[in-house]
């Protein structure tokens, strides 16, 4: 079952969120997903097996310039993850559905994404997803 997450989700979301993001604490993304899920561009999604929660995405709606697309507002996947052991049974698939469903009805003609340049398994994840690779880029800094 894939359903929306509600505010009661938090600690669900930030235990699965963390597995993904793993440079922040539960309690961190709890904090940053409690002041975000209530805003109406942003929409999280939970995928439970024999309710248990094993993966989950958060889309959103971006109106700024969004490589590769032409409308605004594009439907924008911040991030997707399924738990080890639940991998390779459709669930990832079912989760973006649930994305593209929710853009759409929020009026977006297109649907975009990014995974880090060496994330081989997120790249061929947006490949087999019908994602078109859009561009490539390197990102740099320094300190001043």
């Amino acid at each position: 079952m894939v359903r929306k997450a509600e505010k009661n989700d938090l600690r669900t979301l930030a235990n699965l969120a963390v597995l993904l993001w793993s440079d922040n604490s539960v309690y961190e993304l709890a904090d940053e997903f409690s002041e975000i899920i209530s805003k109406r561009n942003t929409q999280f999604f939970l995928k439970f097996e024999n309710d248990i929660p094993v993966g989950f995405a958060q889309c959103r709606l971006r109106y700024d310039y969004v490589e590769g697309t032409k409308t605004t507002p594009v439907g924008y996947l911040e991030g997707i993850y399924i738990k080890e052991g639940y991998r390779n049974k459709g669930y990832a698939k079912e989760l973006l559905a649930a994305c593209e469903v929710w853009v759409k009805d929020k009026g977006c003609r297109e649907f975009a994404s990014d995974c880090e340049i060496d994330n081989a398994g997120s790249f061929h994840f947006h490949k087999a997803m019908g994602f078109t690779e859009a561009n490539r880029i390197i990102c740099f800094t320094k300190k001043v």
